[in-house]
């Protein structure tokens, strides 16, 4: 799978083509598959009856013309909302279905919504072509030792960056590739050790947000493997580098 091969270097759609469609909807998905992405970055968060839907923040209201907690409204409630365009907040469901061959890179944004998420990616077969990621544990713990491919959580990453400095891969055997941003704050996360340590390891390095196609083959020199775009359009001569 693309999102795990370290010789790989994939264009990775960023909620989709959300520089210029509603982000995280099916619009976005599909232009930034025809504007040359690889694969597709996304969110999933939880409805109150259940239901993993695709969405990054915990409300409607920047990214729709819906209010309130996705978490305490039902999918109908959710569904109700536009998203931009006449889209509409998509389940997760819908997402595997719409792009059955399409590698996924799943962001899990609360604990609550992992055990569902698994639910759903394995009753669509989604093994194959996932990378499921969150920025903490217990948002990822249900699918520790399952069969999915999973990114590091934060405190891991700042394991293996400690690491990096010491010419060493600390704790990378238990997670399979990157999602990371370049910085955090004042640090620089990506860099010549960073990437180096990753590349012996064999674990591929995916970088976000990245919208310069100058800036992004700057990190390609370094060895970055993906680069996340909210403009997959703009990244189309990376691939012919």
């Amino acid at each position: 799978m693309i999102l795990l091969d370290p010789e790989a270097r994939p264009i990775i759609a960023h909620r989709g083509a959300s520089g210029q469609y509603p982000e995280n909807t099916l619009l976005a998905f599909a232009k930034g598959l025809e504007q040359g992405a690889d694969a597709l970055e996304l969110d999933v968060r939880v409805t109150a009856d259940g239901v993993p839907i695709v969405l990054h923040d915990p409300t409607l209201e920047r990214t729709t013309n819906g209010w309130g907690a996705a978490g305490r409204l039902s999918l109908s409630e959710v569904h109700r909302a536009d998203a931009g365009r006449g889209e509409r907040v998509p389940t997760l469901a819908e997402v595997l279905e719409r792009f059955p061959a399409t590698p996924l890179l799943v962001e899990i944004k609360e604990a609550g919504a992992a055990r569902a998420t698994l639910a759903v990616l394995r009753a669509h077969g989604a093994e194959p072509r996932v990378l499921v990621g969150a920025f903490r544990r217990a948002a990822l713990s249900p699918l520790f030792g399952t069969e999915f491919a999973r990114a590091p959580v934060r405190v891991e990453v700042a394991l293996f960056w400690a690491g990096s400095r010491l010419g060493v891969s600390l704790g990378s055997r238990s997670y399979r590739a990157f999602s990371v941003p370049e910085h955090s704050g004042r640090l620089r996360v990506v860099d010549r050790r960073f990437v180096a340590a990753a590349r012996r390891a064999r674990r591929p390095v995916h970088v976000w947000t990245v919208d310069d196609p100058l800036h992004a083959a700057r990190l390609r020199g370094l060895g970055v493997c993906g680069i996340i775009t909210n403009y997959p359009e703009r990244m189309r001569a990376l691939t012919s580098s």
